[in-house]
């Protein structure tokens, strides 16, 4: 495993100490770490070369270590820390798992809250420490009740929605879906809701608009068109995807009795990246909306909000799906306008592989989660790197078990099973054998 993670580089989940003498630093890796979705410390390693150093008097640091962790850190909370000896050296191994907190350090108060983006530890603002506290809460922003008595939903614009789908709505669906909230004793419509149909939504909720715009060449210099998409969610992304399809090339085949336009960009891939985007935006973030940039070469989606607390890229690659908005998704799904929960990403990279389209490539700042589809042609797969080590093994040892495959990517059975059911699912992988119990089953590349 130690040299599994020192084949990585640092990142979100991953940090390398030279020694524990800057032990503040460790414990604010520690806080970021919990704060953000978990992560690994490996001290005794050069962070830059990766050259093992070990730890002296190992056991005294793990004492110290743990000691100052608890001492430090508001609410409490005791990482997992062990030695382990490597190339005759050893090195002492911090596993912090992500919890609801927020944690800070005591030091400098609870307004002061670390979280991890990339490879570093940076400061929360006021809008994050409230996301984090609503997490602790196991509550998501879009479910708050919106607090004015004057508020009101368009109900025949919900109706009218609802209509289409073949489906009706009541006030006791409201509540149900959480359009509707109850708050000490009075009824108020949630946020999700005024998000998505509330009459006054552009007067409260000014920046949860979609902003259009093709431009000239592969930078922003001169713009060719641009558009604010004001309407209500489940009509924007309609609108969004014609301005997409309204500024995209189109080539063509010419067959014995017709032509056949060809896009430039995935349907399918277009409507899963805005989806994924209205559904995630962390509406909380003031001054930030839901960005479309076309360029001659690629199209960037990009929503505010990186991903939900607790996930990494790799997870939503894989399938693992935590919603930011559960209002705003509900709605959705009730709505038929999304399928199944945590594929988007997957039906994203299968539409451009099997289009041979360049990998499209997913990037995740500390305020902002940016899907970046080229037009290019490329004749590599679009895979992530869980599924690139899973397959070169399967090529080395030609079938893997169940509990192969959760050891190889350190992670559970539950998770495994999930991973090589979208791998299956993908035509990637498949299942030989009848049953688990069965001695020769297993999973082996697809032909």
């Amino acid at each position: 495993m130690i040299e599994k993670w020192l084949s990585q580089d640092e990142s979100k989940t991953l940090e390398f100490k030279e020694g524990t003498q800057s032990l503040t630093n460790i414990i604010k890796t520690v806080v970021a770490f919990a704060n953000t979705a978990g992560g690994i410390i490996i001290i005794g390693v050069q962070d830059r070369t990766k050259k093992i150093v070990g730890v002296k008097n190992a056991l005294d640091e793990e004492e110290r270590l743990i000691s100052s962790i608890s001492d430090s850190i508001s609410p409490f909370l005791i990482p997992h820390v062990e030695i382990q000896t490597y190339r005759k050296k050893e090195l002492i191994i911090i596993k912090i798992a992500q919890a609801a907190g927020p944690y800070y350090l005591k030091a400098s108060g609870p307004d002061a809250v670390l979280v991890r983006s990339g490879s570093t530890n940076r400061l929360a603002d006021a809008e994050l420490i409230n996301s984090l506290r609503l997490f602790a809460r196991k509550t998501t922003f879009d479910e708050t009740p919106f607090l004015n008595k004057k508020a009101m939903l368009d109900m025949q614009a919900i109706k009218k929605s609802f209509k289409e789908v073949k489906k009706t709505i009541t006030n006791k669906k409201l509540e149900n879906l959480g359009l509707l909230v109850t708050h000490m004793g009075d009824t108020y419509p949630s946020i999700g809701a005024m998000i998505l149909f509330g009459t006054s939504r552009e007067k409260d909720f000014p920046d949860a608009i979609i902003r259009c715009a093709k431009f000239i060449g592969t930078n922003k210099a001169y713009i060719h068109d641009h558009i604010d998409i004001t309407a209500y969610p489940t009509s924007a992304l309609d609108q969004a995807i014609s301005f997409v399809e309204k500024n995209s090339f189109k080539s063509a085949t010419i067959g014995r009795m017709r032509r056949t336009d060809i896009p430039q960009y995935p349907p399918i891939a277009i409507r899963e990246a805005i989806t994924n985007a209205i559904i995630h935006a962390d509406y909380a973030i003031k001054g930030a909306s839901i960005m479309i940039a076309m360029f001659d070469d690629r199209i960037e989606i990009t929503n505010p909000g990186g991903l939900t607390f607790g996930m990494t890229i790799e997870d939503a690659i894989a399938g693992s799906s935590k919603v930011r908005n559960r209002v705003i998704a509900k709605i959705f799904k009730e709505l038929d306008l999304i399928e199944h929960w945590g594929s988007g990403l997957q039906r994203i990279i299968q539409t451009c592989t099997e289009k041979d389209l360049k990998a499209p490539m997913f990037e995740e700042h500390i305020n902002e989660f940016k899907i970046t589809l080229y037009a290019t042609k490329s004749s590599q797969t679009s895979r992530a790197p869980f599924q690139e080590e899973f397959i070169t093994y399967l090529k080395k040892k030609e079938k893997i078990s169940t509990k192969e495959a959760a050891d190889l990517w350190d992670i559970s059975t539950r998770n495994a099973l999930r991973r090589l059911k979208n791998l299956a699912d993908a035509g990637i992988i498949k299942k030989v054998g009848t049953s688990l119990k069965d001695p020769h089953s297993g999973y082996i590349l697809a032909k």
